[in-house]
């Protein structure tokens, strides 16, 4: 059987990153480095739809700081 047509059992994290970017990890594993737990676990599906709903502005947020710098009062 294919790796693709196995169930997938793991629980997953939603971790963001410095840019407000946002992924997920599985549970057992350390956060890479640079990224921190979002407060989100769930099952694959779950924390991506999590994301989903939460990232909204897909732009980092060194580029929204410049843009809004940027924009006239």
């Amino acid at each position: 059987m294919a790796n693709d047509e196995r169930e997938d059992n793991t629980i997953y994290k939603v971790v963001v990153n410095h840019e407000e970017q946002y992924s997920i990890w599985p549970e057992y594993r350390e956060n890479p480095l640079g990224w921190r737990d979002a407060g989100k676990t769930g099952t694959k599906a779950e924390c991506l739809e999590h994301i989903k709903e939460v990232w909204t502005d897909m732009r980092p947020l060194s580029l929204r700081k410049q843009m809004d710098e940027g924009r006239p009062s």
